[in-house]
């Protein structure tokens, strides 16, 4: 009996540190780009190792920033590049974006589930800000050179407030950060709708007013409306 007590704890014991491990584990090696997704023969919470005999510096570098992304009908284009396409990524917990926004764009109100975000502006006049739980807003006028932060989870927005094409470089810690965006299942595609909204968020960053009930879930779908 005392036996089998001693095999259950230990096995308990090891049980316990690989649930530990799968939930947050620091690395075993130096590196571990991972394996193109096309090519995965398993699926695991993440992407498998490639062998170390094949790893090279190019694993470490990327050319997908280089240029942005298709434009939305807000005048705004964001490239998201995780792991999958960034091999050198893997198992650092981190990805990197790229926004770019035409003159008076908008990236729309949308959240990221599993990552926080850091953004710094390299060309633009911007208003970019989040709201959280409590319905607070936090927003402010960003310059060349500064940087916002979006907390894990909370819906946020970036309007270009310039004369010029705008751009900013994100940053995650979530090698797989996911995007929802807010737009409504009724929304309406029209520039006088798009311009209600902008008007919006340019009144609240001239005014003092930090607690807007208005833009609640429901309130921002009333926007598109």
């Amino acid at each position: 009996m005392k036996s089998f007590a001693n095999i259950f704890f230990i096995f308990l014991v090891a049980f316990t540190s690989i649930q530990l491990c799968l939930a947050e584990c620091d690395n075993l090696q130096d590196t571990c780009p991972a394996v193109p997704p096309k090519k995965q023969t398993i699926f695991i919470n993440g992407l498998p190792c490639k062998s170390p005999a094949n790893v090279t510096a190019q694993d470490f570098k990327t050319t997908e920033l280089s240029d942005p992304g298709s434009t939305d009908i807000f005048g705004a284009s964001i490239k998201i590049v995780t792991a999958a396409e960034f091999p050198g990524l893997n198992t650092l917990g981190l990805s990197i974006g790229r926004t770019d926004i035409d003159g008076d764009g908008l990236v729309n109100f949308h959240y990221h589930p599993r990552a926080t975000e850091i953004i710094y502006v390299t060309k633009g006049l911007l208003i970019a800000g989040f709201i959280d739980t409590q319905n607070q807003v936090f927003q402010e006028f960003l310059k060349v050179g500064d940087v916002f932060v979006f907390p894990k989870a909370l819906f946020h927005f970036i309007l270009n407030h310039g004369f010029q094409d705008a751009t900013v470089i994100s940053v995650f810690n979530s090698q797989n950060p996911g995007l929802v965006s807010i737009t409504a299942p009724t929304f309406d595609n029209t520039l006088e709708s798009l311009e209600k909204q902008k008007r919006k968020l340019i009144s609240l960053s001239a005014s003092k007013v930090h607690d807007v009930t208005s833009l609640t879930m429901a309130g921002l779908e009333s926007i598109f409306r």
